[in-house]
């Protein structure tokens, strides 16, 4: 039996990449529970296939209102865990990310194996980081970190690395596509993400600015905000005619499918990816990618083959790396096919065998 924890149910890498463990290690232990906090319309929930517990979490209104929801979530947590009648004594407590801490001390002191699956890099307030590390350190059996750069930063060197992989229909769907550099004369550069400034939106905005006399190159933004949250971010901004906003996509292979060029603009000075998800995916789809020259991305993409490595922050090289993508369609097959195959190296097949070697032991 495996237990799964997992605070907030959004469209972000974590839980997607948690769903993709949940759906290996059903095929060697079908018994699984999911402890999934409340609110949040992400990739977790009924469809997980697993038993679905709900515990009280929402997000307040400022830094100090989510801590003490967050702290009085764990303490709900920690309460529901004590009162459970129904978690085998061999259970797996399986926590994913550093947040949800109270399953690993109750893990931990019942007697239960710990496996931690994280995936950021940095908390604050930084005190909250240090105590969730020595909870890892004190509670959990075994460690899985996404890239190499997020095990030695953590600082916990016996992690295993697995490199996340995405869901295998979406795979196989991006291995048929048929990538083109230009479709009916545009050129479609995309970037998903969160309306966050250190995830390089206004970059992408002032990049569509810098490009805008060229009527053929078209921006597509990809967000897993909701809809208020979209209008209050550019209600002060400036938005280019190029650039299109989309929200609430269920399923982003189409945005691949049609895309050019995928970036990942995040500032290598305020958010060091840890791996990376989009641009894996992209590259899947045989699309070329730019990608930040920092963190687990450096991982996947060789610059030059899959793509470039730039720094967002660096207006003027960014401007050129696209100008010479969008100027020259042989280059963009060339770094297709380079993409297609560095992501078959990370194949779902890969990630299925990998997570349950770290999970249950085996080399």
């Amino acid at each position: 039996m495996i237990v799964f924890f997992h605070l907030l149910n959004d469209r972000s890498g974590s839980p997607r990449a948690l769903l993709n463990a949940m759906t290996a290690l059903a095929r060697k232990d079908a018994r699984q529970q999911l402890y999934l906090g409340q609110g949040g319309d992400g990739f977790l929930g009924e469809s997980s296939g697993a038993e679905l517990r709900r515990f009280p979490y929402a997000r307040g209104s400022n830094k100090l209102a989510t801590l003490r929801a967050y702290l009085g979530s764990q303490w709900r947590l920690w309460r529901m865990l004590r009162a459970a009648r129904d978690i085998d004594r061999d259970a797996i407590c399986y926590v994913n990310t550093l947040l949800p801490f109270a399953p690993a001390i109750f893990g931990r002191l019942s007697g239960r194996t710990v496996i931690y699956h994280l995936h950021e890099v940095s908390l604050k307030p930084r005190l909250l980081q240090w105590f969730l590390l020595f909870v890892v350190r004190q509670t959990a059996a075994r460690t899985i970190c996404v890239s190499d750069f997020h095990r030695r930063t953590l600082g916990l060197p016996s992690a295993r690395v697995v490199y996340n992989a995405i869901a295998e229909p979406m795979y196989e769907r991006g291995l048929r596509a048929h990538y083109a550099p230009r479709r009916d004369g545009v050129f479609r550069v995309s970037m998903l993400c969160s309306l966050r400034d250190y995830k390089g939106v206004p970059e992408f905005l002032q990049l569509a600015a810098d490009l805008a006399d060229d009527a053929s190159v078209q921006f597509q933004l990809v967000v897993n905000d909701d809809a208020e949250a979209v209008e209050s971010y550019f209600a002060s901004r400036s938005l280019p005619p190029s650039v299109q906003i989309l929200r609430g996509v269920e399923d982003v292979s189409q945005v691949y499918e049609d895309a050019s060029l995928v970036l990942n603009l995040s500032r290598v000075d305020q958010w060091v990816e840890t791996f990376g998800l989009t641009l894996l995916e992209a590259m899947t789809f045989g699309v070329p990618v730019i990608a930040p020259p920092a963190g687990g991305p450096v991982e996947l993409v060789n610059d030059g083959q899959q793509g470039f490595l730039v720094d967002s922050r660096d207006a003027a090289a960014l401007r050129d790396k696209v100008a010479q993508l969008v100027s020259d369609p042989a280059l963009c097959l060339e770094m297709s096919r380079a993409a297609r195959s560095r992501a078959q190296e990370l194949s779902p097949e890969r990630f299925s065998d990998s997570i349950c070697a770290a999970v249950f032991g085996n080399p």
